[in-house]
C-alpha cells in the first residue's frame, strides 16, 4: 500500500523528530554551527531553523521511497526546473558538465529526477558502511538511469565521463582533511573544503554548474534549479572558495534546507582548537 503524499509526510516527520530526540548531538550541532554561521538571529531562530532541517530530511526520505514510482510522466508533479538553459548551454561547449551540488534541498531527488528531465548522468557517492543497505540505495539511485561512480576511485571515471560530454554531479559541502582541502571562508567561518572539484575542472575543462533541488512551499513540489557556470581559474584554493561563495548565498535563502546538523567546521588551521565536544 502506498500512502498519500500528505500521510507518508506526516509519518516521515514523525520518525525525523523521533531521530531529533534519539540522537540529541545532531541538534546540538546544529545549534552551535547556526550560532557560529548566523550569530544576527537569535536562539529561537536557530531552534526553528533546526526542526526544519528535520523536515526536509523527512520530504528527502518519502520522495526517496517513492523512487520507484517517479517516472517521466509523473515527475513534474514533484520537481520541475528552473534556469535548464545554463546546463544546455554549458553541455554544448562539449568538455562535459560538473553539477556542484550539496546537502540542501533534496540531492537525491535533483540527480534522479535530472535523468527523466534531461539526461542521465554520473553520481559520485561515498558506499554505506553497510553493504546490504548500500546495495539498496545504489539500486535506487540507478532506477531513472544515472549511474554510480565510488568516491574512494572516483578520478578516472569521472574524467571519462567528461570527455564523453555528459554530467557528473558532486556534493561540495563536506568537511575535508588537511591533506585534501583548503580553507575557505565560509560563514564568516574558516572551514577546511575539499579541492579536488576543483582540480578536476581545471583539469577536463568541464563547465561547473551549481545546482539545487529547493523545497517550494507555494507550489508543494521541489525546483530544480541551475545557475550559471562558475569561473574556474586554475587556482584550487581560489576556485573552491568563489564556488562555496555561492553555496553559501543559496544557503542564506533557505537555512532551513541545509543539513546543519553535519560537523562542517570540524577541521580546524593547524593549532586552533576543536570548535566540536
Amino acid at each position: 500500500m502506498v500512502l498519500p503524499r500528505p500521510a507518508a509526510f506526516a509519518l516521515a516527520r514523525f520518525y525525523t523528530r523521533l531521530l531529533d530526540l534519539a540522537i540529541p548531538r545532531l541538534r546540538r550541532t546544529a545549534m552551535q554551527n547556526l550560532a557560529m554561521a548566523l550569530p544576527q538571529l537569535d536562539r529561537c531562530e536557530h531552534a526553528r531553523i533546526a526542526d526544519g532541517v528535520f523536515t526536509s530530511i523527512a520530504r528527502l526520505l518519502v520522495t526517496f521511497a517513492r523512487f520507484p514510482h517517479i517516472q517521466g510522466d509523473n515527475v513534474e508533479g514533484w520537481m520541475r526546473c528552473e534556469g535548464y538553459e545554463h546546463f544546455e548551454k554549458a553541455r554544448g561547449n562539449g568538455k562535459g558538465v560538473l553539477f556542484a551540488t550539496a546537502h540542501l534541498g533534496n540531492w537525491e531527488l535533483s540527480a534522479f529526477a535530472h535523468a527523466l528531465l534531461a539526461t542521465p548522468m554520473h553520481i559520485v557517492v561515498r558506499p554505506l558502511d553497510n553493504p546490504r543497505i548500500d546495495a539498496l540505495v545504489s539500486r535506487r539511485r540507478a532506477l531513472s538511469g544515472n549511474r554510480i561512480i565510488d568516491k574512494r576511485e572516483f578520478a578516472r571515471p569521472i574524467l571519462k565521463a567528461l570527455r564523453d560530454n555528459d554530467a557528473v554531479g558532486i556534493l561540495i559541502d563536506q568537511n575535508a582533511s588537511l591533506d585534501n582541502g583548503a580553507f575557505v571562508d565560509f560563514f564568516g567561518v574558516e572551514a577546511c573544503a575539499g579541492t579536488g572539484f576543483a582540480k578536476l575542472a581545471a583539469h577536463s575543462g568541464a563547465a561547473v554548474i551549481p545546482g539545487f533541488a529547493l523545497w517550494s512551499e507555494a507550489e508543494r513540489r521541489y525546483v530544480l534549479r541551475f545557475y550559471p557556470p562558475v569561473e574556474i581559474t586554475g587556482d584550487a584554493a581560489e576556485d573552491t572558495a568563489r564556488i562555496h561563495r555561492l553555496l553559501e548565498s543559496v544557503i542564506r535563502e533557505h537555512p532551513d534546507q541545509w543539513l546543519w546538523i553535519h560537523r562542517r567546521w570540524k577541521t580546524r588551521p593547524p593549532g586552533e582548537p576543536p570548535l566540536y565536544g
